[in-house]
């Protein structure tokens, strides 16, 4: 049995939010939110994390985050660029942005030998999306066919922000409570009642009830997904390649890989609370919460003393 590794994804660009929402401080020791996902992997047996990260902050990163975790785990950073591609495969000579999450994770493809959860930089968890996690893929089968794969699934209410429209993973599941798809909806505005709408750009909208399972983008996969990943990412890339912006989603990636049979995904209900920033407004909310968890003792006052 092999301790997993984290895969953390931080190089998407924060468009909304503006900066480099990753090393924001939010913690009442000028803890980032990632830095209270590093701390819950490692007291759930994770060994070691891989960021993706771009070039041109890896300076600042490594400065204002790696080195936080100096001589208490093995980091790896690896690079996510538009133009390193599967095979001889192009793209728009003047594409900057990044393609996606899935590609983030076939780009740390050489990092991953062993079983790894994948998060995004920004996103909390909960302490027991990380147990969960962690429990899953260090029984699971590096080399087993079809993949053995898990998300941490949360309630869509729960993932809502009061500033403005998000886009959530909606999931869709079978009977045994594994994952068959997830629908990526852009859009979704919070109700007053604790629902949500999706409005189109006609003007008509379709409204959800907020109990639905979000994919908030955690994941845990094996070593087994890479080759398939790959496929999928060519596939998509022989279409778009010489797009500007269109991007390859990991839930996307995840639902044609169990359409096609690669994958088997258990979808772990998340207990605890997730929580992010989209927008500017939403830090306030976050810095509370955490402030909150450090008084009820679920985090110490400085994680990294």
């Amino acid at each position: 049995m092999r301790s997993p590794s984290l895969l953390i994804l931080a190089a998407g660009m924060g468009s909304r939010y503006g900066g480099l929402k990753q090393i924001d401080p939010v913690g009442p020791s000028q803890e980032t939110v990632l830095d209270y996902s590093v701390f819950d992997a490692l007291r759930s047996g994770f060994k070691k994390i891989v960021f993706v990260i771009r070039r041109d902050f890896e300076a600042e990163f490594r400065e204002k985050v790696g080195r936080r975790f100096g001589g208490r785990v093995e980091v790896r950073y690896v690079f996510q660029d538009p133009h390193a591609l599967p095979g001889d495969r192009k793209c728009s000579s003047v594409r900057e942005k990044p393609w996606g999450t899935g590609h983030a994770v076939w780009c740390a493809r050489d990092a991953l030998k062993e079983p790894f959860a994948v998060i995004n930089a920004d996103d909390f968890y909960g302490a027991d999306s990380f147990r969960q996690l962690g429990s899953f893929l260090s029984a699971a089968d590096p080399a087993a066919l079809p993949a053995a794969c898990c998300m941490a699934g949360f309630r869509l209410d729960r993932t809502l922000s009061e500033h403005g429209a998000v886009s959530r993973g909606i999931c869709s599941m079978d009977t045994s409570g594994r994952l068959v798809s997830v629908e990526e909806c852009t859009g979704i505005e919070r109700l007053p009642d604790g629902g949500a709408r999706i409005k189109d750009g006609g003007g008509s909208a379709r409204f959800l009830t907020g109990a639905e399972t979000a994919s908030m983008n955690c994941w845990g996969f094996t070593p087994a997904i890479l080759p398939p990943l790959e496929r999928h990412l060519g596939k998509f890339l022989d279409s778009h390649g010489g797009e500007t912006k269109t991007e390859f989603y990991l839930p996307a990636a995840v639902t044609a890989m169990i359409g096609c049979r690669e994958a088997v995904v258990d979808v772990l209900p998340a207990a605890g609370s997730w929580f992010g920033i989209t927008y500017r407004e939403d830090r306030p909310r976050v810095v509370a919460a955490l402030r909150a968890l450090v008084d009820a003792g679920v985090y110490p006052e400085r994680l990294w003393s």
